[in-house]
């Protein structure tokens, strides 16, 4: 991220455990980090310390976490939407599909975990999620097999999920629609999606002008609405064509920068095979417009 280079004050929304961090301080900005894990804020602390840091353990999508980001007074922020690997590899997190993992899921201790939303989400609710965090086109038969399983069962461990897709989607499916399936549950439970769709504007506005929004996504919902929301706000006036003058008033708030995602280049994807899924977006704000 180069554009990076040359901001002073940096808030990392989604700390981790402080790689992007560290190298935003390295290149001389004070940073700002922002998780709501506290197992990563921890790990983020010990390997950053405290000069040039400023932290707070909170979802970067929380009141909390939004005034504070706006008291900063950021010209860069950076939203890494992925799941890191020490999460992914902890068993006791219950993220993966790993032979009796629990299903948990949450990025923190707060708040319902995935054995309670399988318990409790209605059939309409897990099919749209299926279909629309999981890209799945056989949702309505998946959400009438989790349904007529908790019934009998609870769902307690990976086990539970991985039998819940097998039942429906047949002997055949693997790893691939564990995978996709298992990462549509994590995201409702965390509410990924809403809590980024609300966060965006209030970030955007955060930043001082000509200051820089930048956000990695690993899913195609993540992405469009990212995609959305940067589309919207470079959009100029929206009046039909013909018009002697404009009359929606509509001023562009920044630009999209470049146009296209940027995708991770084979030796990066070969070197992390997690960054294949990965897009990253800018968009340069443009307040005084």
């Amino acid at each position: 991220m180069q554009r990076a280079h040359a901001a002073r004050r940096v808030v990392d929304a989604t700390l981790g455990h402080g790689g992007h961090a560290a190298a935003f301080r390295a290149a001389g900005a004070e940073v700002f980090g922002i998780d709501r894990d506290p197992d990563a804020m921890a790990t983020a602390r010990d390997r950053l310390g405290e000069p040039g840091m400023r932290y707070l353990q909170a979802p970067y999508a929380s009141a909390d976490a939004v005034a504070a980001v706006a008291d900063f007074h950021p010209d860069f922020i950076l939203l890494d939407l992925g799941v890191s690997s020490r999460q992914l590899d902890r068993e006791e997190r219950g993220f993966s599909f790993r032979v009796g993992a629990p299903l948990d899921m949450r990025m923190s201790s707060d708040g319902p975990d995935a054995a309670d939303w399988l318990a409790l989400t209605p059939h309409a609710g897990l099919m749209q999620v299926f279909r629309e965090y999981g890209d799945e086109r056989r949702a309505r038969r998946l959400a009438d097999e989790v349904v007529r399983r908790r019934g009998n069962a609870p769902f307690l461990i990976s086990d539970d999920l991985v039998g819940a897709i097998r039942g429906a989607l047949g002997p055949r499916s693997g790893p691939g629609d564990f995978a996709r399936i298992f990462q549509a549950v994590r995201i409702a439970v965390n509410d990924e999606l809403g809590g980024l769709e609300r966060v965006l504007p209030s970030f955007r506005d955060a930043l001082d002008d000509g200051g820089t929004l930048a956000v990695i996504s690993y899913h195609s919902g993540e992405d469009r609405v990212v995609k959305t929301a940067f589309r919207t706000w470079s959009a100029g006036c929206t009046c039909p064509g013909g018009l002697p003058q404009c009359a929606c008033g509509h001023i562009p708030l920044g630009s999209v920068e470049p146009r296209r995602a940027i995708v991770a280049d084979s030796a990066e994807v070969a070197a992390n095979p997690r960054a294949r899924s990965a897009r990253l977006r800018f968009f340069r704000t443009n307040h005084a417009g």
